[in-house]
């Protein structure tokens, strides 16, 4: 990647990356600083997310944002509003770490306590998921002729007040072409598994996953708290390194490993912004998963849900 921003390069990123028929990609948003530089993004992520909508058609995009720099309500809108733009193919990755840099940025130049920052993130993200339910599917009427914008009846206000924030709602954003935003986290420790399996749609992990955690673990716990077994989806972290165009089947067979053994429910790739680091995927290590039925040859549907087949659910 150059060392000035470039967001052709990172379009034309994307686009290989829909060629290829992979589900999504994650844009990462995060203090300049820190061991992990080398996997910024040179943009703000939601509003590189609304430019990469304007030059993909199918892939997901979804993009990281600080439940620390951001409010509940404003975050809740713009991704709503992505996912219009985007025709339902938008997600929000918050993370459960958390980055003293960025606290630092936001008026908390001490931090938060691991027990604040769970409960302020728990908090955030449930203020976040009841503003998208705040009004049902056919709630917008644009009766110009009776005068009737809405139907006050599918209109539900939030009305939340917490520990942390006081947020009316509702948005004035109309409901999701994907019912909602996908919801993705990353960053959980053990006390943290059971609240991405309430409330996330896509939970992350990193390779080893965290105290042994497997897909099916979690979606055990989903449903524990009356989600159905495919409401959620559990991703594998994986960095492929520099042998990866020299033994794709070794790989593959890693990756097959973890997927069979119910480890995972599919991977995540950890890849930076290089066009031969994705082109050595796609060309040696994408076949290899193809043919031993791992990776299905074409998108689904229209939606990041239907991408990820993550089943519909009654959301209260």
């Amino acid at each position: 990647m150059s060392a000035r921003p470039d967001f052709s390069l990172l379009a034309r990123f994307v686009q290989k990356a829909e060629a290829a028929g992979l589900d999504m990609v994650l844009l990462a948003d995060s203090a300049p600083g820190g061991g992990a530089s080398n996997r910024q993004v040179p943009f703000e992520a939601t509003t590189l997310l609304a430019a990469l909508a304007t030059v993909t058609n199918k892939i997901g995009l979804v993009a990281a944002a600080s439940t620390v720099a951001h409010q509940p309500y404003n975050l809740a809108r713009r991704f709503a509003s992505l996912d219009v733009i985007s025709h339902g193919r938008a997600g929000w990755n918050a993370t459960m770490a958390q980055d003293p840099r960025e606290a630092a940025n936001f008026s908390r130049p001490e931090g938060f306590s691991r027990d604040d920052f769970r409960r302020h993130a728990e908090e955030f993200i449930g203020i976040v998921q009841g503003l998208w339910r705040g009004w049902d599917p056919d709630a917008l009427l644009f009766d110009q002729h009776g005068g009737r914008f809405f139907d006050p009846e599918k209109m539900h206000l939030l009305d939340h007040k917490g520990e942390f924030f006081s947020v009316r709602g509702p948005l004035n954003v109309a409901r999701s072409p994907q019912d909602a935003p996908v919801l993705v986290l990353s960053g959980l420790s053990e006390p943290d598994m059971d609240i991405g399996a309430r409330v996330a749609d896509v939970i992350l992990l990193d390779e080893p996953s965290v105290a042994g955690a497997k897909a099916d673990d979690v979606k055990r716990r989903a449903v524990a708290f009356g989600r159905g077994p495919g409401a959620i989806k559990v991703l594998m972290n994986v960095a492929p390194g520099a042998d990866m165009a020299a033994r794709p089947d070794v790989i593959a067979d890693r990756l097959e490993e973890s997927f069979r053994s119910k480890s995972c429910d599919g991977f995540n790739m950890l890849m930076p912004p290089v066009l031969s680091v994705l082109d050595d995927f796609v060309d040696r290590v994408l076949p290899e998963l193809r043919r031993r039925g791992l990776v299905h040859p074409d998108y689904r549907n229209a939606t990041l849900r239907s991408h990820l087949g993550l089943a519909g659910e009654e959301r209260q």
